[in-house]
């Protein structure tokens, strides 16, 4: 394993999950580019080709431990969420008969919300729960409550844009993250 603090683990963690990230030079960023795990790009720091295996290697979790197992039982109680969270998604952007939502419809926006809030509390014990499994989940409940506070303030972005850490943008993150530490594969994962 190579020699990096958590800082800049984390650092490689969160470049590896946004695929591109802006930051300050710093000496954790100064370090993951001298080892080539990452590079400057015109937006922001990328991963390496380097810099994604030794990614894989500190992102998986040791086989059999405790750790894995809580993390794999999250991810199983994870799976039925998210696909309830992509119907979620796809209602808050494209209305019955594939018309776009374009917000005007407060009821219907409000109702979306409203089953996007009752996923919410359904997953904050799975998130509280692989929160306590390694330092890198803790930040997940408490930007997914940030994004939800958002929502409620009318901001609609904070729903599904990419361009801000939205509810959706979050929780993919999540979703990244529990296969990285269990090794497993998007494609492997049940259909329905």
């Amino acid at each position: 394993m190579v020699a990096l603090d958590d800082d800049a683990w984390l650092l490689l963690h969160e470049v590896r999950l946004r695929g591109v990230l802006h930051a300050d030079d710093t000496a954790p960023v100064e370090h993951l580019i001298g080892a080539g795990f990452v590079t400057r790009a015109a937006r922001g720091l990328r991963v390496t080709e380097t810099g994604r295996d030794v990614h894989a290697s500190w992102a998986r979790l040791a086989a059999g431990t405790d750790d894995e197992t809580a993390a794999r039982t999250a991810y199983e109680r994870f799976l039925p969420l998210n696909r309830e969270l992509l119907c979620i998604c796809n209602d808050w952007q494209v209305r019955t008969g594939g018309v776009p939502n374009d917000h005007r419809d407060r009821s219907y926006d409000w109702t979306v919300i409203d089953r996007l809030r009752a996923l919410d509390e359904r997953a904050a014990p799975v998130v509280r729960r692989v929160s306590r499994v390694h330092l890198r989940f803790a930040r997940y409940a408490p930007a997914l409550r940030s994004a939800l506070a958002q929502v409620d303030e009318g901001e609609h972005e904070w729903v599904t844009s990419p361009r801000c850490d939205s509810y959706h943008t979050v929780w993919m993150q999540l979703h990244e993250d529990l296969l990285l530490a269990l090794g497993v594969d998007r494609a492997s994962e049940p259909a329905d």
